[in-house]
């Protein structure tokens, strides 16, 4: 296969692990909800994207995209608004060509504005997911619930709670949030709970802490799956360790830069983690937020030496057997069942 424009990226089917409902807002809708509820905000795209979008004023550190978090989370006002988020997000990765897509989202920052239920939010965005798969059903969906490391871990064990009991829609958690500042270690029993109910397990480590965090993760939260994790690197002990166990990566190249945890694509640590033997896929993580798309993330990673069209198709593959739903992820893919 040879990729000479930037649609055939947009064609070529692929698999996404990490991508966040709320980093994944459209312009045009967060200025629509923010003209109708008369919200003080801008009330046209252009001028609502600094607030709520990377842009080249912004530093590249994590407070910098942390902080557009604090806007978007003013436009959950509705039921219906957050309904409409969910399809929408997942109507963008269908028309982008991903074929199977794991969406994360955060019930906790999606109830919070309005004190909404964390049972009604969940049911609203499995609704927005129902209605896209109906209309996209060339896409495979899993939902993932998201718990904040920053929040206590009493709101955690609520949201692992309902999601053991519709594991239908949600197949997993994931521990997103502050990791520089706040520890992984008090969600250890909650991952360890939420493992014996049937729950596949993510988390964030590596990004923007160092490679202890990858390790904890490992040893202590029991997963084999990791949101970034770049910079395992660090330490050949704890590359050796993921290496051993398993460990597939979710890397995001525009968020990893828009956070300044890799100082330029060229310096990003991608090709060095594929040198060392180590799973990676590659995701958006937040497409709105950091203004990208999967195709994108494709085309970028060409760039970075010893990739290949190959290689892309081995980070695919290595996402359908990191996937939590891998019989899904397979089909989407065209992947033949293994003998």
């Amino acid at each position: 296969m040879t990729l000479t424009d930037r649609s055939a990226f947009a064609r070529l089917p692929k698999i996404e692990l990490h991508r966040h409902l709320e980093g994944s807002l459209r312009l045009s809708t967060l200025a629509e909800i923010a003209a109708r509820y008369r919200l003080d905000l801008p009330r046209d795209s252009q001028s609502l994207r600094p607030l709520v979008q990377m842009t080249a004023a912004d530093p590249h550190t994590p407070r910098a995209f942390l902080d557009k978090f604090n806007v978007l989370r003013r436009f959950y006002l509705s039921p219906g608004i957050i309904r409409r988020l969910a399809f929408e997000a997942i109507e963008d990765a269908a028309r982008d060509g991903v074929r199977y897509l794991e969406l994360r989202f955060t019930p906790v920052a999606l109830a919070r504005t309005q004190g909404f239920s964390l049972r009604d939010v969940i049911s609203w965005v499995s609704a927005g997911a129902e209605d896209a798969r109906r209309q996209y059903p060339e896409i495979e969906l899993v939902l993932i619930a998201s718990v904040n490391r920053h929040e206590p871990v009493d709101l955690a064990e609520q949201v692992v709670a309902l999601a053991a009991d519709r594991q239908r829609e949600i197949a997993a958690i994931d521990l997103a949030g502050d990791e520089a500042n706040y520890p992984a270690e008090p969600f250890a029993g909650l991952f360890a709970e939420a493992r014996r109910a049937g729950l596949g397990v993510t988390a964030h480590a590596g990004e923007w802490s160092g490679a202890g965090s990858v390790k904890h993760a490992i040893e202590r939260l029991g997963v084999r799956r990791i949101g970034h994790g770049v910079r395992v690197m660090e330490d050949p002990d704890v590359v050796a360790l993921a290496r051993d166990h398993g460990v597939v990566f979710e890397v995001c190249l525009t968020s990893n830069l828009d956070t300044g945890v890799a100082a330029g694509l060229a310096m990003h640590p991608l090709p060095q983690m594929r040198a060392a033997g180590l799973h990676v896929t590659l995701n958006t993580d937040d497409p709105g937020l950091s203004n990208c798309t999967l195709s994108g993330e494709f085309e970028q990673a060409l760039s970075l030496p010893g990739l290949d069209v190959a290689a892309l198709n081995v980070m695919s593959l290595e996402a359908v057997g990191a996937a939590f739903q891998p019989d899904l992820a397979r089909q989407a893919l065209g992947v033949l069942q293994p003998a």
